[in-house]
């Protein structure tokens, strides 16, 4: 039964390799405006809020700490896609923004902070949808000519050398965190993935950074061995409470808890966290609190 087995996984990866050619992603990423982040068989596209000057607590937010808007595609096992994301809005953008998303046939999903007292406020639309990935894409970028998003395709990936510097132990964040970060931008980024995947529509949401559901935690440095950090656990029913007490135990504050999906299995919530301090201290903190949720281990 074993060889059986491996025969039909490998027909089923090549069923989704073949699903995931037959869509015109040329045509997807003029839609949009830019060419997408391939991880897997997900197009991820970036929207960063580099026209706002945020603040919190006296810290100039960057658009990859905490501004980052984005959608990603993934082909669906029978035909078209799926798209997820998350669309980073001012207060009087949400209503004009929601209304052309509606126009388009796309699913709102979630309205709400991600932090508390940052001026001006923002707020954040998660989005989802299935069908035509183009004119998915299409209703995205329309729904997002009524904010003051940036929609000029960006310039070629800056060289590695051109990245800010990011003045922390970056190394002993990994070995702390237990993943590899990314630096981008000026702020040092993790994607921590959960043991078991979480689902949507019958399909794997993975690789599940792209796709939103792993644990994302941005480390901004502030100065002196200090950060600033923002981010989301992505958490079981039962994991919450656990993860916000160390959390808050920590020196951590918890800036909201809610859903960002409205179909998905199992049942995930979204939980965002805020402080500035030490940063090795902070990393130890969330460490602790991953400690209470079922994710993967390096």
């Amino acid at each position: 039964m074993r060889p059986m087995l491996y025969v039909i996984t490998a027909l089923l990866a090549c069923a989704g390799a073949a699903q995931a050619q037959e869509i015109d992603w040329k045509k997807v990423d003029d839609a949009l405006g830019r060419p997408g982040a391939v991880s897997g068989d997900v197009h991820r596209y970036g929207f960063p809020r580099s026209d706002l000057q945020v603040t919190l607590d006296g810290v100039a937010i960057k658009p990859g700490f905490a501004l980052g808007g984005w959608v990603a595609f993934k082909p669906m096992h029978g035909s078209g896609a799926m798209v997820m994301g998350d669309l980073v809005l001012l207060q009087t953008e949400v209503n004009p923004v929601m209304a052309k998303l509606i126009d388009g046939g796309l699913d709102i999903t979630a309205v709400h902070n991600h932090l508390l007292r940052a001026e001006p406020a923002t707020f954040y639309m998660h989005v989802g949808g299935h069908g035509d990935p183009i004119k998915m894409a299409e209703a995205i970028h329309a729904a997002l000519q009524a904010s003051k998003t940036p929609l000029t395709p960006p310039g070629a990936p800056a060289a590695p050398a051109a990245q800010p510097a990011i003045d922390l132990d970056t190394a002993q964040l990994d070995q702390i965190i237990g993943v590899k970060g990314a630096a981008n931008g000026g702020v040092y980024q993790f994607n921590v993935p959960r043991r078991e995947p979480v689902s949507e529509s019958g399909m794997a949401l993975s690789p599940p950074g792209p796709m939103g559901v792993a644990v994302a935690i941005n480390f901004q440095p502030t100065g002196n061995a200090k950060a600033a950090i923002t981010g989301d656990f992505v958490l079981a029913g039962d994991e919450v409470n656990p993860v916000l007490r160390v959390l808050r135990q920590n020196g951590i504050e918890v800036t909201a808890l809610h859903s960002h999906m409205l179909g998905e299995q199992p049942r995930m919530y979204f939980m965002h966290f805020w402080a500035n301090d030490d940063a090795v201290k902070l990393a130890k903190g969330l460490r602790a609190a991953l400690d209470k949720a079922a994710v993967a281990k390096s």
